[in-house]
């Protein structure tokens, strides 16, 4: 007999219980992309994501018109769509259309189109519209943001300040790949001086100087991956990724001079998106010349995530994404999930007794790094560690820059491999950076410790606390529990306790 539950798709026990699944259609200038998310929540996890690079901005500069083929290859996409929406049991789709259909002579009839193809009215966005939701997609997926939002698509570039939670005025302007290439008549060199005269009135630009530039759209991210190649960088995840405004105008350069093919790892960019590379490197170029920021930050969450951020209720927005992702994989994956928020507030007692400074990002990322400790107890002993690490450093986490990622993936390696600095990769070493990467083992320190006493059972850890006092390391265990004191235990504490040039012992109280 077979040992598994028959279970409905509802039921699958990857799947969380957050209501029921959300759809966002984006019917942009050179993709027609659907999403499907998990449901409405503070860190969404996309079920599904198609894109079909119809090109429905191709000529529109030019012409004023859509492209006849271009329009029936976005009608067939989103006829398609509407089918994976009801298999996926979709309850709720937004269609959102921006630059091509905005521009185009042709526009309005084709939004009527498109409305019978997916079955769902097609809501039109403004250019001011289009830069207030990518602003809102930057803020969602980002902690406490500062600077300026540009989300290049093919027909336009939104520019848009964002403080926090507050978004700016943005602008438009008619900068984006297919319209470059269109109106420069496939020229770089006039494509040149279209942006440059554009961006001479883009009023964000001026506030940039030293705060960061959030790069928002497809190209950019095709660039990005191609910048990782061209560094050997080990993480693969887009969102967070930063680029020293310096070392990009030089990389930038080297993509508008190369052939597109000579690039490393432009396999992996789509065919029809290679020729818009230069365009997009252009764009970027100019605009930190303009404007002087003190770093790029790639965001993969734009206009799609801002208006799923926008409908959540005020109180659900102010959660940290992160956390909630973090826990989220923990009620997926971990043995006994409230095991992990005791190994948050067991954390917690420690870093407070030994008088320990944290920043507010120290905080969350061990907060978070305490949330993911137990997702690779499936695998093999041999393997749970590098297998822990996968995931977590590749998790499609927000909020959270590359260092952070580092440090989260490295605190559950140690856990499993132990403390000894040597195990990590001296490139995964360089992205933590010397503060994060002794947390890590700090952190793993004391998971190592916890877990031998609790077994990864929930209400273990708030019986055994573990505290400094008179500069010596004190783990307390109850009488019942004092046969937990094993020579394994001792030497975890001991190990913990050279992290911090202090002594460690055992108390049976009780």
């Amino acid at each position: 007999m077979d040992s598994v539950p028959d279970l409905k798709a509802s039921d699958a026990p990857g799947r969380l219980k957050v209501g029921e699944p959300i759809a966002i259609i984006d019917i942009g200038s050179n993709s027609v992309r659907l999403v499907a998310y998990e449901g409405l929540t503070r860190a969404p996890t996309p079920i599904y994501n198609e894109k079909v690079l119809a090109g429905l901005g191709r000529h529109v500069a030019t012409t004023g018109r859509l492209d006849d083929e271009a329009v029936a290859r976005a009608l067939k996409a989103l006829q398609r769509f509407r089918v994976l929406c009801r298999t996926i049991g979709v309850a709720d789709i937004h269609v959102l259309a921006t630059a091509a259909a905005r521009d185009a002579s042709n526009g309005e009839t084709f939004l009527q189109q498109a409305a019978d193809a997916c079955g769902c009215a097609v809501e039109l966005l403004s250019g001011a519209r289009e830069a207030e939701l990518s602003a809102l997609g930057v803020i969602s997926g980002s902690y406490q943001p500062d600077g300026i939002v540009g989300d290049l698509g093919g027909g336009s570039l939104e520019l848009v300040d964002v403080a926090g939670d507050d978004v700016g005025r943005g602008i438009t302007l008619r900068l984006g790949g297919l319209a470059l290439q269109d109106l420069s008549e496939n020229s770089p060199k006039k494509a040149r001086r279209i942006v440059r005269e554009g961006l001479e009135r883009a009023e964000p630009l001026r506030s940039l100087k030293g705060r960061t530039f959030y790069a928002v759209g497809g190209t950019w991210r095709a660039l990005a991956r191609l910048h990782q190649a061209d560094r050997g960088y080990p993480l693969r995840v887009m969102h967070g990724y930063e680029i020293d405004p310096e070392e990009g105008l030089r990389f930038l350069e080297l993509v508008e001079e190369a052939e597109a093919t000579s690039l490393k790892e432009i396999e992996a960019v789509s065919e029809a998106r290679r020729p818009l590379l230069a365009y997009g490197a252009i764009v970027l170029e100019e605009i930190i010349r303009a404007g002087r920021p003190a770093e790029i930050s790639v965001s993969v969450l734009g206009v799609r995530e801002g208006l799923l951020y926008e409908m959540l209720t005020p109180k659900a927005r102010a959660l940290d994404p992160l956390i909630e992702a973090a826990d989220e994989f923990n009620t997926l994956r971990s043995r006994a999930p409230p095991h992990a928020r005791e190994l948050r507030a067991w954390t917690d007692r420690f870093v407070a007794t030994a008088g320990l400074p944290e920043t507010v990002s120290d905080r969350r990322y061990r907060h978070a790094a305490c949330l993911l400790a137990d997702i690779g107890w499936r695998a093999s002993p041999d393997y749970r560690g590098e297998q822990s690490f996968n995931l977590i450093a590749n998790a499609g986490f927000v909020a959270i820059d590359h260092p952070g990622r580092a440090y989260l993936g490295l605190s559950v390696f140690f856990r499993h491999e132990g403390l000894q600095p040597e195990k990590a990769s001296p490139k995964l070493r360089e992205i933590a950076g010397e503060h994060l990467f002794h947390r890590a083992r700090l952190l793993a320190g004391l998971m190592r410790v916890a877990y031998p006493v609790s077994i990864a059972m929930a209400g273990v850890l708030p019986r055994v606390p573990l505290v400094m006092r008179n500069g010596a390391i004190v783990l307390q265990l109850p009488r019942d529990l004092a046969a937990l004191a094993s020579d394994r235990l001792t030497v975890r504490l001991k190990q913990l306790a050279r992290l911090l040039d202090v002594e460690a012992r055992v108390e049976v109280v009780g």
